[in-house]
């Protein structure tokens, strides 16, 4: 065996292949391309603070570290989830008399204590802040950090793209890539990555390491990669093209296809998938018709967890059968999505006064309080002006709850017609 003193260690490949130009970044063209913003402002070298958020392994760092190059600024990392207000102060001294660029990993977890301490630094333009994070940023970030800085997101990388890096990565690491991959290698470890580059690299670094100067086949890869047995020929059906079949025969009702299909996603042994597929399918086809299934999903995603494979088949195959048989309906995501179309057309008039909490310049009528009255109901205008008799929800039949939730939505604008 070898001592200490006589291995190699070698930073990932990963990490040494990070791209240093937008040039070599792919996908987030809607960024990085010839029209986007980060190219922009690149380009006319201004720089402003910056969240991006994003799936793992889709190249927030890599472009974060791509601007602090660009603009030569003294660089900073501070991780919000570990890193002490004590680091954030040295780089605040640090930076009183040259502008400073602080990258900030996780920043949807920093405390009131340090972001107090942080944001006037970056609302002088002391510091430029980049903060990173997998979260939704409206969601989960302070809106007094959001509100100092651009909110990006980058998307999940498309099997496509992760193919032209790994050969980009190869052909620069040619010495040390000594393998040649068949085409049905680079499908199969793109296929695998879940839109991760990283995870990618990762893959074709360790087949490299295994078969050095060799032709790499698919079943050669397989063996090392360890990954499942995805149908991966182009003339065929992939794994995402599986779970979409699962999810349209349990919509259209058909347990035996299902249950096929549902058999075909076991067989690749990745339950998380499974899993947040048919999270969907209990909110987006079932929902209203029979909400109970959001709680059996929901213990279903529990025990899976518990017992794993193969036990947890059993436990599938029974939601399966619930689901593909359950009374379905999509009138949540209908209304949601016409609230959301009217928005993403600009219209978001002004709030009724009587439901502003703060005082403002303007005359209010007094907020009636439905509790004060009988079965609480009193009509008083919730919408806007300009949306006033804009309908949302309408409702289907299908299942007993919602038919009752429809029902009932009929007789309370019958009530509050009769009040106005």
């Amino acid at each position: 065996m070898k001592s200490g003193d006589d291995m190699e260690i070698c930073r990932p490949l990963a990490y040494r292949a990070r791209p240093k130009t937008l040039d070599d970044v792919v996908g987030q063209t809607h960024l990085v391309g010839q029209n986007g913003v980060i190219k922009k402002m690149l380009d006319n070298k201004k720089i402003f603070s910056l969240i991006l958020y994003g799936p793992p392994g889709v190249g927030k760092t890599t472009i974060a570290e791509i601007i602090a190059l660009s603009f030569g600024l003294n660089t900073y990392k501070f991780n919000a989830s570990t890193d002490k207000k004590a680091e954030l102060r040295d780089i605040v001294d640090a930076s009183k008399n040259y502008g400073s660029l602080v990258i900030i990993d996780e920043i949807h977890r920093m405390n009131k204590d340090v972001q107090d301490f942080l944001l006037p630094h970056v609302e002088e333009g002391n510091i430029v802040m980049i903060g990173l994070t997998t979260n939704n940023p409206y969601h989960s970030v302070n809106p007094a950090v959001r509100s100092r800085a651009h909110v990006l997101k980058l998307e999940g990388i498309s099997n496509e793209d992760i193919i032209i890096r790994l050969k980009q990565v190869q052909n620069q690491f040619k010495n040390e890539l000594s393998s040649n991959l068949q085409s049905d290698v680079y499908d199969y470890i793109a296929q695998s990555a879940n839109h991760e580059i990283r995870t990618a690299l990762n893959s074709l670094e360790i087949c490299n390491m295994t078969y050095p100067n060799e032709e790499i086949t698919l079943e050669m890869a397989k063996t090392v990669l360890l990954k499942p047995n995805l149908s991966l020929d182009k003339n065929e059906d992939n794994y995402f093209n599986i779970l979409s079949a699962f999810q349209k025969s349990i919509r259209g009702s058909d347990v035996d296809a299902a249950l096929h299909y549902l058999a075909r996603l076991i067989t690749m042994e990745d339950l998380n998938s499974i899993l947040r597929r048919m999270t969907v399918i209990a909110y987006e086809d079932i929902g209203l018709a029979n909400p109970a299934i959001v709680s059996r999903m929901d213990a279903c995603a529990r025990g899976c967890e518990r017992v794993g494979f193969p036990e947890a088949r059993i436990l599938l195959s029974m939601l399966t059968i619930d689901m593909a048989l359950s009374p379905k309906s999509n009138s949540a995501e209908i209304a949601i999505d016409k609230a959301l179309s009217d928005i993403n057309k600009g219209l978001t008039p002004k709030i009724p006064n009587h439901l502003i909490n703060v005082d403002n310049f303007e005359a209010k009528s007094p907020y009636l309080y439905p509790h004060d009255y009988q079965d609480a109901l009193i009509y008083q205008q919730y919408l806007p002006d300009e949306l006033q008799n804009t309908i949302y929800f309408t409702g289907k039949e299908t299942g007993k709850y919602e038919r009752a939730l429809k029902d009932r939505n009929k007789i309370i604008k019958n009530v509050l017609s009769k009040k106005k």
